[in-house]
């Protein structure tokens, strides 16, 4: 066995940051971008009044002071003309601020009849104007690799910025293993159960950016599994669920070395989790996961995820970690890594009682992985413990 340090090294020497290609700026979030973007011009690309008032010239801001208003600026409609000494425009928020005005007094501070305006209230400091370029200038750029978030979003929108370069979407190919298995929706046998790993596993996958494909069952014979990974070709990733192991119907590593796989590593020193595999199968890494649906989910946060994120060009790393306040004790860890399930609380995390790796309801309830180190001593309320969240 090795550890987990070592088995994602392995993992991340599989991968590598894939091709972009060129998407609408309208379909973008979520994505990674590959290329920086450039804006391609200022924001705003004039100075702007920041309020509704009266735009005028700064040395003539004076309380009860009288001005004439000779025109009016709205948001896409300038005042062509120039404020002269003793004149004042009326402006709306957003509109251009007239040529000869450096100042707008909010509308608040002014009285008006027919033309003639008072600066009734003194009037604040502020100039009430966003200056040309205040927010980007033309050539600043944002920078990849990012996750597109919705703000960035819009501000590639406001750079007018109608297109993006991002990282191709890993391509995965899922296919779980056993004659136990059949599909949620149809009627399992007596002795058999509905395959739910690759359902939360291509959930997780698409949420971290990926395209997961679930391929069909792969029953328990080397016709079965050769048909399901020639039918994986052309993925990025392949993804086995079960029959990794050593039992006599595991016959995944079998049957993956027949067709080529160069295999990194088996078996790592951690629980849920232990008999998983790795390898390189022609143009794609291959990850042999555990049956155990909590030991297939749990290697997918800790494993598959950091494979994503590196195909997607956000760097070959594992997933953050964070600390968090011991709220219950908890005795001696035994040689291997363990990922409990937790809950995590406003800072404050408890382990669930039962850490069974067939417990769906126990994983669905949690927010967290708490991590214990191998031979991690006993643990008493109040210490800080290393989480990862879920």
């Amino acid at each position: 066995m090795i550890t987990v340090d070592d088995a994602l090294a392995h993992l991340m020497a599989l991968t590598a940051p894939l091709d972009s290609e060129e998407v609408p700026l309208i379909d973008a979030a979520g994505r990674v971008l590959a290329q920086d973007a450039t804006a391609k011009r200022d924001q705003p690309p004039f100075a702007a009044s920041a309020m509704d008032g009266y735009a005028m010239r700064a040395d003539e801001v004076e309380q009860h002071s009288i001005l004439k208003v000779i025109g009016e600026a709205a948001a896409g409609h300038r005042f062509d003309g120039t404020l002269k000494p003793g004149q004042a425009v009326r402006i709306f928020t957003g509109a251009p601020v007239p040529v000869g005005a450096d100042f707008v007094v909010i509308q608040e501070d002014i009285t008006r009849s027919g033309d003639l305006i008072t600066i009734a209230n003194v009037p604040s400091d502020n100039s009430n104007i966003r200056p040309m370029g205040g927010d980007f200038t033309i050539g600043d750029t944002v920078s990849a690799p990012r996750l597109l978030s919705p703000s960035d979003i819009a501000l590639l929108a406001s750079m007018n910025i109608a297109t993006v370069q991002v990282t191709r979407r890993p391509q995965v190919a899922l296919i779980s293993t056993g004659d136990e298995l059949v599909m949620p929706g149809d009627t399992p046998g007596p002795d058999q159960i509905i395959a739910s790993n690759t359902f939360g596993l291509k959930a997780m996958l698409d949420q971290l950016g990926a395209h997961a494909r679930i391929l069909p069952i792969a029953r328990d014979n080397e016709t079965s599994l050769k048909m399901a990974f020639d039918l994986a070709r052309g993925a990025d990733l392949i993804i086995t669920i079960g029959g990794a192991s050593v039992g006599d119907h595991d016959l995944v590593g079998k049957v993956a070395g027949d067709m080529g796989l160069e295999r990194s590593f088996y078996k790592v020193a951690m629980r849920p989790g232990k008999p998983l595999m790795a390898g390189r199968m022609h143009d794609a890494a291959m990850v042999g996961l555990p049956g155990n649906p909590v030991s297939a989910m749990v290697c997918g946060q800790v494993f598959i995820a950091p494979m994503i994120r590196s195909m997607l060009g956000l760097g070959a790393i594992p997933t953050p970690t964070k600390t968090a306040t011991l709220s219950q004790p908890l005795p001696a860890n035994g040689p291997r890594q363990h990922y409990m399930r937790a809950k995590l609380d406003q800072g404050q995390i408890q382990a669930f009682t039962r850490q069974d790796s067939a417990l769906l309801t126990v994983l669905s309830d949690a927010n967290a992985l708490l991590i214990r180190p191998s031979n991690d001593p006993a643990r008493a309320i109040g210490e800080q413990v290393t989480y990862v969240s879920i």
